[in-house]
């Protein structure tokens, strides 16, 4: 097989597996264009070594996870061999691939890492900044109180639609991951924030322009993530909090606050749209390194 006919055969493997990842298995955009990359950093290994993915040993895949190692994370090189599996037994289900040179292939274990929540003072001195005598403040304030409120990833939150929330009953609902469908309760104060913007913040945006997305810019269009993202970095500092601040956060502290109140894991796990329970396992230790810091801190005998 020439150099150029097997790069088009490995793009058209790249290309067939997208679709896969898209249509059948409902994965969202950010996370096939990460397995994307990974199977493209495989695919250049293979191409220096003259080889058809359909040709791949465990011997190969072993040589391409070592030289990953000498670059990437531990957790990085986990995550490319995930792709790796996924992508192979894809190539054998489609009758592509006799064999899964992957199956053998185990992931390291990695090391527990624990997700940042805020202090619950954190939180409420986040949510006071949006100055609500401006219309963009209604905005970042109904935004920052339902992502609070909701544990909705940010993607999820910039992709409301009006029709999306229903303040009566107190609920929205929204898509997340695999195109799963949830509804997922709204606080009081969240909701006091949304009636606020809806009645005198959005109106003002669109400015006799029509638009079924539910938070806007000045321009009446879809805040993007990256809009949101510049938000809430400028809010925390306004507010002094000392520590890395993302979108992210406020889906953790929720989830973290909720088990530290007493919501059982399940109802957690529903809410946050978590396909597994092991996921939102985590914040349950969360919860303990929190109490063994308070313990460490406050017992006379620690």
């Amino acid at each position: 097989m020439s150099a150029s006919t097997d790069k088009f055969h490995r793009d058209d493997l790249a290309d067939e597996f997208i679709s896969y990842l898209r249509i059948e298995k409902g994965l969202s955009d950010n996370t096939i264009q990460a397995y994307n990359r990974d199977l493209l950093r495989f695919f250049r290994f293979l191409a220096k070594k003259r080889l058809s993915p359909l040709a791949a040993t465990p011997e190969d895949l072993n040589e391409f996870l070592t030289q990953l190692g000498t670059t990437l994370s531990l957790r990085s090189c986990a995550r490319n061999l995930s792709t790796l599996k996924v992508f192979f037994r894809f190539l054998v289900s489609d009758g592509k691939a006799a064999t899964n040179p992957a199956r053998l292939l185990s992931i390291p274990k990695l090391p527990l890492r624990l997700p940042e929540v805020l202090a619950p003072s954190e939180v409420e001195r986040l949510l006071a900044q949006p100055d609500t005598d401006q219309v963009r403040g209604l905005r970042d304030q109904a935004m920052l109180e339902l992502l609070y409120a909701t544990g909705l990833r940010v993607s999820e939150l910039v992709a409301l639609r009006v029709n999306s929330v229903n303040p009566e009953a107190g609920y929205l609902r929204t898509v997340g991951k695999g195109s799963k469908e949830r509804m997922i309760p709204i606080g009081a104060k969240a909701l006091e924030a949304l009636n606020n913007y809806l009645v005198d913040g959005r109106p003002r945006l669109l400015e006799g322009r029509t638009s079924s997305f539910l938070f806007l810019n000045p321009w009446g269009k879809a805040l993007s993530r990256q809009g949101f993202w510049k938000m809430i970095k400028r809010y925390a500092r306004q507010a002094k909090i000392q520590r890395a601040i993302t979108p992210h956060i406020l889906r953790h502290s929720f989830a973290s606050h909720l088990l530290d109140c007493g919501a059982d894991l399940r109802s957690v796990q529903a809410m946050l749209g978590h396909a597994d329970i092991s996921t939102t396992q985590i914040y349950t230790h969360v919860s303990r390194e929190r109490l063994k810091q308070v313990h460490a801190k406050h017992h006379p005998r620690p």
